[in-house]
C-alpha cells in the first residue's frame, strides 16, 4: 500500500510570493523542479558566477531584465528540457520559472534571449565553463591523484552520407559522432 505524505515543504519567498510544494492539487506546473535548481544555484552561486563573467553590451536604460535574469532564465529552462529559445515565448509566463529566477512578473521573450546569445562573443563562450571548473576543483578538500573523464557517445541515428557519421559497433548503426 502506498504511504502517502499530505506535508508541503517551503522554499524562500520570491517577492512576496509564497513558496511550497504539496500535494493537494491548485495549481499545477509540470516544471515544478526549477525552483528545485534554483536552491541548488543559491548554494552553489554558478548562474550568479557566469552572469558576472559575461560582457553586457547592451544599452541598460533600455533593458527591462538583467543579464543575471535572463542567464538563469536560459540555464533554468535548459535543465528543464527546454533546449530551443521559441519556448521561452511560453514559458516566460510560468510562475514557476519566474519563481526560480526571482521575478514577479514576464520574463525575457525568445527575441531578448536569442539578441543576447548572438551578441556573445568567444570569450564570453568560455568564461562561464571557467566558473564550473574553478567550483569544481573547490569542492574538493584536496586535489585528487586522478581525475577520470568518460565522455560517451549518444545513439543519435543518422541516415545517408551526413557529415560526422561514423558507424558505432554497440548500437550497430550509424551514428553522427562529432567527437
Amino acid at each position: 500500500m502506498t504511504d502517502c505524505k499530505s506535508e508541503s515543504i517551503r522554499f524562500p519567498s520570491c517577492k512576496g510570493r509564497l513558496v511550497e510544494t504539496s500535494f493537494s492539487g491548485g495549481a499545477i506546473t509540470s516544471d515544478g523542479g526549477a525552483v528545485l535548481l534554483r536552491q541548488a544555484d543559491r548554494m552553489l552561486g554558478l548562474t550568479d558566477r557566469a552572469a558576472r563573467s559575461l560582457t553586457d553590451t547592451r544599452r541598460q536604460a533600455s533593458c527591462r531584465h538583467s543579464l543575471l535574469t535572463m542567464v538563469r532564465q536560459r540555464v533554468y529552462a535548459l535543465a528543464l528540457g527546454y533546449e530551443d529559445l521559441n519556448d521561452h515565448d511560453e514559458l516566460r509566463s510560468d510562475p514557476a520559472l519566474q519563481t526560480a529566477v526571482d521575478a514577479d512578473g514576464p520574463l525575457a521573450g525568445a527575441s531578448t534571449l536569442c539578441r543576447l546569445e548572438r551578441g556573445m562573443g568567444r570569450e564570453d563562450a568560455v568564461r562561464p565553463h571557467e566558473a564550473l571548473v574553478d567550483r569544481f576543483i573547490a569542492s574538493f578538500p584536496r586535489p585528487p591523484r586522478r581525475l577520470v573523464l568518460d565522455f560517451d557517445a549518444t545513439d543519435d541515428p543518422v541516415h545517408g552520407m551526413r557529415e560526422g557519421r561514423f558507424f558505432h559497433g554497440y548500437y550497430d548503426r550509424y551514428c553522427f559522432l562529432p567527437l
